[in-house]
């Protein structure tokens, strides 16, 4: 009897252990980030699509990621490649159609993983109904109202409102013409002209991104990437800034248009949203047995650059978003002091608000890591040179390695499995980076991380689909291939399978809040996490370390000889030191 009652607590905790795993499956997560024009393409049109991306799900499965960030599909008039949205219910057509999501996302449950979606709340396309009423409505139509429509400065309103400028450069102002046929007022565009800021002050605009939320969610996404997160709460009165070059100041100083206060109610009341639908059905539920996916929570990731590591926390308390993009590190020189600065920072900023540290290296608008990392330190996240390749590639193997060892979640860009540096050679004809076109501000070079993935060895686009694609691919994207690389010892692409598989296997990785620093020689980084240990050698000349037990994966050769091993320059190795 007594066995009985003893028997009964333990299993119940395994059975809470287990759900509350699920639940908060985000803590740990590998999420792989899909920019659905470049992913796949399954009509031969050149562009990628969401029947592409949903034929490569099995690609993903087997890769080891957990969930599935696309990139906006949205109806668009792709201005800003889909983040000018004009209807946030609608598949844009040269994606395919709401049939098409609804199938990407069940077969995307069928194999296990979870769905994230892009949502675009700064901002809508100058195409949305709302702007396009407003403007031809004329001067004080309510629909202005949900933007940021001001009168201009000067004798006959010819300056803008105030001195803002533009991520994409030049002003963040343009002047309408009037229904009349005069020039009237101005409105506010912290991207590009066709891209106006909504005025999250008006009670319609949060109504209605309630309502989209609710939408998404009832079409069974897992949550949200939320992009210009910092973005939505401009400073009261649009003060003038007072400062030139405005762009080389974002992340780095206090703005009246980025990280105001005012975002975080906002989110507070997002979240009441999507911890309703998380539980809607519990693990003891019908979901528990069949629907899996219902049994997690789903998740807000904010892309928010702010000037600290503290201020990005604000983002993730308890009641906000749950994860926040690590801008920091993705900055982060390949540098053994600058990297542990900015992890113990990471962890401890992220710790009094319970949240996991989330980190990346690539994403859609930033130099892919290989070439970031193949240049000289300080050039920023826009790099216009390809630099040393085999150096690049080699310190990105070492950082992904790095990176996946370290407590909390992470996001992987498409191609970075690969190894695929940026395109950097790119035609000015073929470039569509809105901020290219304009005269000042960001370099405009995001296109060259925004070229199609190589599937296979030959073809019109290396298997991209049966036609070319949208931005031309360089000859050596054969040879850095899914089919080229499957199956070969060594490969990118095999490292990136490894390592997913050994974090999945290994109770030490994935969630926590802090790592344990070992004594290392100069320029390497050292650490335990239980029985996993990670040693990362920044250098350029191979270092003479401790050997922690048996090498679970390393990035290149680990000579060993005794208690000691020798770490090859730029590269990170794996023990466990478990029997």
């Amino acid at each position: 009897m007594s066995q009985q009652h003893s028997a009964a607590p333990a299993t119940d905790s395994a059975t809470a252990a287990v759900a509350a795993r699920r639940r908060d499956w985000w803590r740990e997560a590998v999420i792989y980030q899909v920019y659905p024009r470049s992913f796949a393409d399954s009509n031969g049109d050149g562009m990628g699509d969401l029947e592409g991306v949903r034929s490569r799900l099995p690609y993903l499965r087997d890769l080891g990621v957990d969930a599935v960030w696309l990139s906006p599909f949205y109806a668009s008039p792709q201005a800003d490649a889909g983040y000018d949205v004009a209807d946030y219910r609608a598949v844009d057509p040269m994606f395919g159609t709401l049939l098409d999501a609804d199938a990407l996302i069940r077969d995307a449950h069928g194999h296990g993983l979870r769905i994230i979606v892009d949502l675009v709340p700064n901002h809508s396309s100058d195409q949305h109904e709302w702007f396009k009423r407003a403007l031809a409505e004329g001067p004080g139509s309510p629909l202005r109202e949900r933007y940021h429509f001001r009168p201009g400065k000067g004798e006959r309103g010819e300056l803008p409102p105030n001195d803002w400028e533009s991520i994409f450069g030049g002003p963040a102002w343009t002047r309408v013409t009037e229904p009349d046929g005069t020039p009237g007022e101005w409105y506010l565009h912290l991207f590009a002209p066709e891209q106006p800021d909504f005025n999250w002050e008006h009670p319609a605009v949060g109504d209605e991104f309630r309502s989209i939320l609710r939408f998404w969610l009832d079409m069974g996404v897992d949550g949200f990437r939320i992009d210009v997160a910092h973005g939505l709460v401009k400073a009261e009165g649009l003060p003038d800034l007072g400062s030139g070059d405005q762009v080389k100041l974002l992340g780095n100083d206090v703005m009246p248009f980025f990280d105001q206060d005012g975002v975080h109610a906002i989110y507070r009341q997002w979240r009441t949203i999507l911890d309703e639908y998380a539980n809607k059905m519990g693990p003891e539920g019908p979901s528990s047995e069949g629907r899996w996916w219902e049994t997690g929570g789903r998740i807000f990731v904010a892309e928010a650059w702010t000037p600290t590591v503290e201020r990005t926390a604000n983002y993730v308390r308890p009641d906000e978003l749950h994860q926040a993009f690590n801008f920091q590190y993705l900055s982060t020189a390949w540098d053994a002091d600058e990297l542990r600065a900015v992890i113990d920072g990471t962890l401890e900023a992220m710790r009094p608000v319970g949240a996991p540290a989330t980190w990346v290296l690539s994403n859609h608008d930033v130099t892919r890591h290989a070439t970031r990392f193949a240049n000289p330190p300080g050039l920023g996240t826009q790099i216009r040179t390809a630099g040393d390749r085999d150096l690049g590639l080699r310190r990105a193997r070492a950082a992904t390695l790095l990176m996946l060892a370290l407590p909390g979640s992470a996001y992987l860009y498409q191609g970075e499995e690969l190894g695929l540096p940026d395109v950097v050679d790119l035609p000015d004809e073929v470039r569509q980076d809105p901020a290219y076109f304009r005269g000042a501000g960001q370099d405009g070079f995001r296109d060259g991380c925004r070229v199609p993935i190589p599937w296979t060895r030959t073809g019109p686009s290396y298997g991209f689909g049966d036609g070319g694609s949208w931005l031309p691919q360089p000859e050596v994207w054969g040879e850095l291939s899914v089919a080229a690389q499957t199956g070969r010892p060594g490969s990118t692409l095999e490292l990136y399978r490894t390592a997913l598989a050994v974090r999945r296997a290994q109770p030490d990785l994935g969630a926590g809040d802090a790592v344990e620093w070992l004594r290392a020689p100069e320029g390497v980084l050292a650490f335990r996490r239980g029985e996993f240990v990670c040693v990362t050698n920044t250098t350029g000349e191979s270092v003479t370390t401790p050997a922690y037990g048996r090498v679970l994966l390393a990035s290149d050769e680990v000579a060993r000889a005794g208690d000691e091993a020798k770490t090859p320059a730029d590269t990170t190795v794996w023990w466990t030191t478990a029997v």
